[in-house]
């Protein structure tokens, strides 16, 4: 990884009625619909591990239906997030990483800790969050990123916060959730969330061009102008990065061929 990172652009889960016959031919039975998206894009946002847990043979079984650079990103548990007092959410936390998301192994990507929009930004007690968070689990290596949707994370002090325990943020295009897009750890998540079921591939055209501009400039080690900053004074260093981008809510009917569009436009 000399001149950029790698660039993965994916999907929300892979089971959606609508995509059989569109994304997924007519003839393809349910089971083989996870090798089936794993040779048409590079990642999927898996939402199920938010709600329940999963059994290690569970996670064996999609490492093996996907190709060898195919990652998942999982969703982590709404009984972490879903607290007043983050920095109580150890047990939480275990129960979710030791429940066999290991047997993915090089296959899993970045874990997403999503917060409610009426999660509100209080320093110590996130601090105390992000200080549970393990660098490893069973000796394979942990990315981790937050999705914060109120207005109160828009502040210099959290993006130091992130900075000091290389913790990413999630970058969300989305109507009413704010915009973060400081860089803080060595990867960039993207959460696509303005599409049209209307149109064809998700986000315009002229759309898709934006945002794989964008996303090539943060794997080349850049910062794209024209984002929204928490701390716009701050330049993240200038380095190589990996990039996960994924056509999440809104136009979910297209958001497949969304992302193999933007993926066409970034390899």
């Amino acid at each position: 990884m000399t001149n950029s990172g790698k660039i993965r652009v994916g999907i929300g889960g892979w089971t959606f009625e609508p995509w059989e016959g569109s994304f997924y031919p007519e003839t393809l039975s349910k089971k083989r619909q996870l090798e089936f998206a794993g040779k048409e894009l590079r990642a999927i946002e898996v939402n199920g591990t938010y709600y329940s847990s999963q059994k290690p043979e569970t996670f064996a079984r999609w490492a093996s239906e996907v190709p060898e650079d195919f990652v998942f990103s999982l969703k982590a548990s709404r009984f972490v997030t879903n607290r007043k007092v983050l920095a109580e959410a150890g047990e939480s936390m275990q129960k979710f990483l030791t429940q066999g998301l290991t047997e993915l192994g090089p296959h899993l990507g970045p874990i997403l800790w999503q917060f409610a929009p009426t999660k509100k930004f209080e320093p110590e007690d996130f601090e105390g969050f992000l200080k549970l968070l393990p660098v490893k689990q069973d000796g394979l290596p942990l990315r981790h990123v937050v999705e914060v949707r109120n207005p109160t994370f828009q502040a210099p002090d959290f993006v130091e916060l992130l900075e000091k325990y290389k913790v990413a943020v999630v970058l969300a295009e989305h109507a009413d959730y704010p915009m973060i897009a400081d860089v803080t750890a060595d990867f960039v998540y993207l959460r696509l969330q303005k599409g049209s079921d209307d149109i064809k591939t998700c986000y315009a055209p002229e759309q898709l061009d934006l945002w794989a501009d964008r996303a090539r400039t943060f794997a080349a080690g850049g910062e794209p102008e024209g984002l929204a900053k928490s701390a716009p004074d701050r330049k993240a260093k200038k380095e190589p990065r990996d990039v996960f981008a994924f056509f999440i809510t809104e136009g979910k009917v297209n958001a497949p061929n969304g992302a193999r569009e933007l993926q066409k436009r970034v390899d």
